[in-house]
């Protein structure tokens, strides 16, 4: 199993952010005594995203924002979805930073690239790795 962590400056944001536009649901949030997200945990399918807020610590030596790169990233996220017309009109509606338009690939499927609130870095397409005859990859 593998779940992508990730931290935001503006917890709240990305909370509402990715459920009403990206269409996670939260399965888990956590807030400290104040009311402020301190863990989150999201779901799109059976696939998870964690995040936390970008506050310091010991996280600082080893992970960037978007905002300390540039805009650049070193991961992204790819989310198979099941209708992306309605994913990429959501994103357009929003106002979302369109990184690659929404495109046939070679592959199979479809799909397209966007930045988030704060400038992570997501591909949204049908193209379902899971869904390939192992015996096709066996080469």
């Amino acid at each position: 199993m593998l779940i992508a962590a990730t931290r935001y400056h503006d917890c709240e944001a990305a909370l509402a952010f990715l459920t009403d536009v990206f269409g996670l649901v939260p399965a888990g949030v956590y807030r400290d005594d104040s009311g402020r997200i301190q863990h989150a945990q999201m779901m799109l399918g059976t696939g998870m995203l964690m995040f936390g807020p970008e506050q310091g610590g010991a996280f600082d030596a080893f992970m960037a924002h978007p905002s300390d790169t540039g805009g650049r990233a070193t991961v992204s996220l790819y989310a198979v979805v099941t209708d992306l017309d309605a994913v990429h009109g959501r994103c357009v509606a929003a106002g979302c930073t369109l990184l690659m338009p929404l495109r046939e690939e070679s592959y199979g499927g479809r799909s397209f690239s966007v930045r988030d609130c704060e400038g992570h870095v997501w591909t949204f397409g049908t193209y379902d790795p899971f869904a390939l005859d192992p015996a096709t990859l066996a080469g």
